[in-house]
């Protein structure tokens, strides 16, 4: 049986028994499935052989960013996940138009984590990216990031343009206007390497799905 939430998406497609269906639970790989029955608030399956497919990034990606207006982060969300995001840091800084607390916080990140979910189902991923409870910009780079290479994206004139990136990478990005001068030498403490995308200044999540892009699926030349 699909959960609640699997069983409301198969209705809103009009899926009908006998139709076959491709299951997954985030943990790599997918089953071939065939519907049986269809009802108001469950569909009942019969799951079929499992095929270890992979559709995952060539590179691990955490994507780290201040957080813009909330259906700018929605399709940022489902976006960053259909380019392979590994995990989406949603984070509250100094020029941050949405800010979030307590149990909103929770509430975003629980709406932001379906739509992950969603945007697996539609782009064929079988492995949904992590999304975190939204924090500030000071709390995350307290954390530690392991052995990751750093890289944060600035629009400080002489900042180095991009490189080539290899392995696993987390990007800090700023919100509309970027982080603060103040914020961006927080970062660089950290162990963040400012970096630039090009000559133009690009919107907040422009640049950041960019970066992403880049950093995902780069290989050696």
């Amino acid at each position: 049986m699909l959960s609640p939430a699997a069983a409301r998406h198969a209705q809103v497609l009009r899926l009908q028994p006998e139709e076959l269906v491709c299951l997954f639970n985030g943990k790599g790989g997918e089953w071939s499935a065939r519907i049986e029955q269809m009802g108001r608030k469950d569909v009942q399956v019969r799951v079929g052989a499992h095929h270890a497919i992979e559709r995952e990034a060539k590179n691990q990606v955490v994507l780290a960013i201040g957080m813009p207006a909330n259906e700018r982060m929605d399709w940022l969300v489902e976006k960053a996940t259909e380019l392979g995001v590994t995990r989406l840091v949603p984070l509250m800084t100094e020029r941050s138009v949405l800010r979030l607390h307590a149990d909103r916080a929770l509430k975003r990140q629980f709406h932001w984590q379906a739509m992950a979910h969603a945007a697996c189902e539609q782009c064929g991923r079988n492995r949904p990216p992590v999304i975190e409870l939204p924090q500030s910009l000071t709390q995350w780079l307290q954390q530690d990031h392991g052995s990751t290479q750093k890289r944060l994206l600035s629009l400080s004139p002489g900042t180095a343009p991009t490189g080539l990136v290899q392995g696993h990478v987390t990007v800090l990005s700023g919100p509309e206007g970027g982080l603060s001068s103040a914020e961006e030498a927080l970062a660089v403490g950290a162990g963040f390497a400012p970096w630039q995308l090009g000559p133009r200044t690009l919107r907040a999540e422009t640049a950041a799905l960019a970066a992403l892009t880049l950093c995902a699926e780069s290989v050696p030349p």
